[in-house]
């Protein structure tokens, strides 16, 4: 299984530096931004599995930051732990109330970092949701984040990825456009249901024509993954 990528986002070098050293002592791949546009570049670019967000940054606050990514679909899904010197519980409920998925309070040991990170990317990865699945040719591997064709590379984005990772594990159901998005964006973002037949129509398009059929228009309800035509 290849190694999690975190982000660590905080603007003192030293405690980047620690948490660096924690991290890949337990096998886990890292990245460090010093502020909330380098992290934002980051994220985008890279889509690391987790994110160590500080909460007190010059410019963007780390809960400002935190706010953003959970409104934006195609980040919405990735995991924030916030690192704060702020231990007052209603802090801390802002933290969470932000989309922030743990906090832990400066200063804090490595060992105590590494197992919540653990414990977040356990829940935040449901079983089997890492196995590759493969349907008349068209392979989906999650955690190299490919999708191929016949052995062939295809481009898919972000957003098409999980739909697609969504449909080929739940296939031969029909799903309406509202099940949809609670199931690939997320109950608690906001996005319009004709926004599901954009991703739709780039999906096909992504597939192409040796594919394209399996993602079927159930009409009056909305769409369905299925090798029967």
């Amino acid at each position: 299984m290849a190694a999690k990528t975190v982000l660590i986002v905080d603007d003192e070098a030293p405690i980047r530096e620690m948490i660096a050293v924690a991290l890949e002592m337990a096998d886990y791949q890292y990245l460090e931004a010093a502020d909330a546009k380098e992290a934002h570049s980051l994220i985008v670019d890279r889509q690391p599995d987790l994110i160590l967000l500080d909460w007190m940054m010059p410019g963007t606050s780390g809960i400002e930051l935190a706010r953003r990514l959970k409104r934006d679909p195609v980040t919405a899904e990735i995991p924030i732990i916030m690192l704060t010197a702020r231990s007052e519980e209603d802090n801390k409920i802002q933290g969470l109330e932000a989309g922030a998925d743990d906090y832990i309070t400066k200063p804090f040991s490595p060992r105590e970092l590494v197992a919540r990170l653990k414990a977040v990317l356990r829940r935040a990865t449901p079983l089997g949701v890492e196995d590759p699945v493969e349907v008349e040719g068209l392979k989906l591997d999650p955690v190299s984040h490919r999708v191929t064709a016949f052995e062939q590379p295809l481009e898919v984005g972000p957003t098409e990825f999980r739909l697609l990772q969504f449909f080929m594990t739940h296939q031969e159901r029909a799903y309406t456009r509202s099940q949809l998005l609670d199931q690939v964006w997320g109950g608690n973002v906001y996005v319009e249901e004709r926004t599901v037949d954009v991703h739709i129509r780039r999906l096909r398009k992504a597939l192409g024509e040796a594919h394209e059929h399996l993602v079927q228009t159930v009409r009056g309800t909305g769409y369905r993954f299925s090798t029967q035509r």
